[in-house]
């Protein structure tokens, strides 16, 4: 079997051929958690979560390494105000690192809910700000940047100027670039305004600062991937990932940096995951037309006829490959929780099969185990997989019925194949065998929102999630040590 993998920097799917035979290095960008992850970053983190079990499933040793970033970071106006943590600190009366932990729990928190296997390292930003100061310091050296004011940006002309190609990867003209940019990041201390912060210098104003040989200052956004992504699978690795948004600029931002650093491409496969709609509009909170991941589960949403267990919410999301836009709705989510049950319970009927040895499997084996493989193969694509399976189930239910037959071999072999594409490759759990576990974990959950909302004097939603809970037979009862529950 060949994997391929389409690549977003040539547009085509290539032969995968990894550096070092049967190892992968694989960087994806983690959230920025200065607030709730959002049921787009999920589908991100879910479709790589998905590719890496792919990659190990085929036998591959896999360091997969996903940041965490918990450094303030200016917005396109410069606007310190605008800094997304400067603004949650005021909002909720919060230290910048009380931000930090609190996000990052909840990040946590909802990936462990929907199964998501954690990364084999998770570096932060701020743990790394020594790296990125260097980086900085071999970048001005090899006249690749510069200092102005107390901030040292990257010069994109003079990269130009090199022979290199900055909007290689999102295919935009430099020219074009310089035309239509204007300078609402460097207020002026730029040479040219698509040159891009690798150091900013903190004003008096913003909260989260250190030394550095350009004074107090803070890191850019897109220097500390390059920094963490080279420090723990080196100057060139296999897979880096990320969701679209992110092409440009801060993956363009990184092939600059790292090229720029080590006179080497730094990544050999682009890949990107697509971004998720809702109704067939584009999720924003602004428009109204958004929903937090736990309020799926939960049912407390104006959009859902009811909550979805984080299993069919998974199943739904691998139903379309991961570089497609996927839809949700309340249609959706009702397919999805059919073809689920059905699935799982062709799961359970073949588990507690037995065969006969007379009989010739009615089922050609290694020929569905080959469509199976090549749908995983061919750019990891979930939906061709899960159609797959779907043929194994009818035939499943017709060994059932009596209607087909099976060997012995054939059956255990239908088995660990079936058992290992559902649950170790799709990364489904059985609902059933999870019901109080999961219950337990999502009622945490919810606790933890209700004391956040209390924490911020939002007592309306407050007494909304007892109100809903107790309305469904779970009563919250607040003590010295925290708040239960307790099922009426």
């Amino acid at each position: 079997m060949q994997l391929k993998i389409y690549n977003s920097l040539t547009a085509e799917k290539e032969i995968f051929k990894p550096i070092l035979e049967g190892n992968v290095g694989m960087y994806v960008c983690g959230p920025t958690v200065y607030s709730n992850v959002h049921l787009g970053n999920v589908r991100t983190f879910l479709s790589f979560d998905f590719i890496y079990r792919t990659l190990m499933h085929l036998g591959y040793k896999v360091r997969y390494v996903r940041n965490i970033t918990d450094a303030g970071h200016l917005t396109d106006d410069g606007n310190v105000d605008n800094d997304r943590f400067v603004k949650q600190t005021r909002l909720e009366k919060l230290e910048p690192m009380e931000i930090v932990q609190k996000y990052t729990v909840d990040f946590h928190k909802v990936l462990d809910m929907f199964n998501l296997l954690p990364p084999n390292i998770e570096p932060t930003a701020t743990g790394h700000i020594v790296e990125q100061i260097e980086l900085t310091q071999k970048l001005i050296e090899r006249g690749f940047a510069y200092e102005s004011n107390g901030s040292v940006y990257f010069d994109v002309l003079e990269y130009n100027k090199r022979g290199l190609n900055y909007g290689e990867l999102s295919k935009r003209n430099i020219e074009e670039l310089f035309a239509n940019t204007r300078d609402l990041d460097g207020q002026g201390e730029k040479k040219n305004p698509q040159d891009f912060a690798l150091w900013k210098k903190a004003s008096p104003a913003h909260i989260m600062r250190w030394n550095s040989p350009w004074g107090e200052g803070f890191p850019g956004w897109h220097l500390e991937c390059t920094a963490m992504s080279t420090k723990y699978l080196g100057e060139t690795f296999d897979i880096h990932g990320g969701g679209m948004d992110l092409k440009f600029p801060h993956h363009e931002c990184e092939i600059a940096q790292g090229k720029a650093c080590n006179d080497a491409a730094p990544v050999n496969y682009w890949m990107h995951a697509n971004m998720l709609t809702m109704n067939s509009q584009r999720m924003s909170k602004s428009t109204g037309n958004y929903i937090l991941p736990m309020q799926l589960v939960t049912g407390d949403n104006d959009f859902f006829e009811k909550p979805f267990h984080p299993s069919i919410v998974r199943f739904c999301f691998l139903q379309a490959h991961y570089r497609s836009v996927l839809d949700i709705s309340n249609d959706a989510m009702i397919a999805s929780e059919k073809g689920f049950i059905r699935l799982m319970e062709a799961v359970k009927v073949l588990n507690s099969m037995t065969a006969d040895d007379t009989k010739q499997s009615g089922f050609n084996l290694q020929e569905w185990k080959n469509k199976a493989y090549d749908a995983l193969t061919d750019d990891f694509n979930s939906p061709i997989l899960i159609a797959h399976l779907f043929e194994a189930v009818k035939y499943i239910f017709a060994l059932n019925d009596g209607k087909e037959t099976i060997s012995t071999a054939d059956l255990e072999d239908l088995k660990t194949t079936l058992n290992a594409f559902i649950f170790d490759v799709l990364g489904l759990q059985t609902v059933e065998e999870n019901n109080n576990e999961k219950l337990d974990q999502t009622l945490k959950v919810l606790i933890e929102l209700r004391n956040q909302a209390r924490k911020s004097k939002n007592f309306e939603l407050s007494d909304q999630i007892r109100d809903k809970l107790l309305a469904e037979g779970i009563e919250l009862k607040d003590g010295r040590d925290g708040t239960s529950y307790v099922l009426n």
